[in-house]
């Protein structure tokens, strides 16, 4: 738990910078049409390909005791792949709405 408070203190510009984009994250999302959600949705798919490619990478780079970045490495991870599973999900669902029914 220290080390976690050690890390916050030492990156408080960072920390600040992750809140509020967090917040303006949030609120972009609730502004856009419904109609939009599944384009986007596609869209996410790719940057959480990025996501899980950067933390994949940040865990290879990690020091094996520092059991902080490892962590959140693996949290990005299986976030991430959770992300572009129901992306993938979800627009399959849209697409199979266009299909001509037999």
């Amino acid at each position: 738990m220290n080390e976690l408070i050690e890390f916050i203190s030492e990156n408080l510009q960072i920390t600040y910078i992750l809140i509020l984009a967090t917040f303006v994250g949030i609120e972009v999302i609730k502004s856009i049409p419904a109609v939009l959600h599944t384009p986007l949705m596609s869209g996410a798919n790719a940057l959480s390909g990025v996501v899980i490619v950067g933390a994949i990478l940040v865990m290879l780079n990690a020091d094996p005791e520092d059991y902080i970045s490892l962590a959140l490495g693996f949290i990005a991870v299986v976030l991430g792949i959770i992300n572009v599973v129901g992306g993938f999900a979800v627009t399959n669902r849209m697409l199979q709405m266009f299909k001509k029914k037999k």
